[in-house]
């Protein structure tokens, strides 16, 4: 997703609160039986964003999904990050100081491994790395399901088809967890999305968008994507229920208040993508 992840203090501060005490934005009892909870990131409200502890974390309090991104290293490896260089969530400038660039695909998997992707959001977290795509699924197979974003950052080509190939290597995992409706992918660009789903047909495509799509939008979408997942701002009944009518899902995203979350949930959205998971799931 393209939204900007809690700054240092507030990542710090809510993680002494998650210490203190279990979410309680949604009441117990509330009707999200049929939500499906979308973890943003992993549980990046409670550890850092796009690391192995943020999915642990996201795992225990029982989201329904992990939403990750995926990018490239300059020797193709495929690794879970957001941002299109690693400033912001790493320790990059002081390891290697003096780069031309600092994006993901100008390092090589040996030195991304060698990142502190922790500190940044807490102390505690001081050592966290950057997890590898292939990694990752380890970790959530037969746990959580996968939201997979291709990243939008505009230098890549061939990301989309590296991914489905990265999946088809993995023949066992992709089976099972489409038998349990436990993976999707989605974009922001429209190319990317039918790049991929060109690759890999059965496993659900969905597109983002920050805007209210025109309905000529949605129907052309309909003829070959499973979601629309739009901005939770942009989402009302009459989206929902189009989308509905065209034979496609949408997931909201990012929702972090409780309000809004209710409001989702009344409009019939199918998901909800949060940096709080345990708002929803109570755990």
């Amino acid at each position: 997703m393209r939204i900007t992840g809690i700054g240092r203090a507030a990542g710090a501060l809510l993680f002494a609160l998650s210490l203190a005490a279990p979410a309680t934005a949604i009441a117990a009892g509330s009707p999200t039986h049929d939500v499906d909870v979308i973890a943003h990131r992993g549980s990046s409200a409670i550890a850092p964003e796009n690391t192995e502890a943020a999915v642990k974390v996201a795992i225990k309090q029982r989201a329904d999904f992990v939403e990750i991104d995926v990018q490239r290293t300059k020797d193709g490896h495929l690794v879970n990050f957001h941002d299109c260089t690693m400033v912001r969530t790493t320790d990059v400038e002081e390891r290697f100081p003096g780069r031309l660039s600092y994006r993901v695909s100008d390092f090589t998997w040996a030195e991304i491994r060698t990142l502190d992707a922790g500190s940044w959001f807490h102390e505690s977290y001081a050592g966290e790395p950057i997890i590898s795509v292939r990694d990752l699924i380890r970790q959530i197979d037969g746990k959580i399901g996968l939201l997979a974003e291709i990243s939008p950052c505009g230098h890549y080509e061939g990301l989309a088809e590296d991914f489905a190939a990265e999946l088809r290597s993995l023949p066992r995992y992709v089976d099972e967890a489409l038998a349990d409706s436990q993976l999707a992918v989605q974009s922001f660009k429209v190319d990317d999305a039918k790049a991929f789903h060109a690759q890999l047909p059965d496993v659900p495509i969905g597109i983002l968008n920050a805007n209210r799509p025109t309905d000529a939008e949605l129907v052309a979408l309909s003829a070959w994507a499973d979601q629309v997942n739009l901005q939770w701002t942009v989402t009302d009944e009459a989206m929902v229920t189009r989308i509905h009518q065209l034979g496609m899902e949408t997931n909201a995203w990012t929702v972090n208040e409780a309000g809004p979350m209710r409001n989702l949930i009344k409009l019939g959205v199918d998901g909800i993508i949060t940096d709080i998971p345990q708002s929803l799931t109570q755990r």
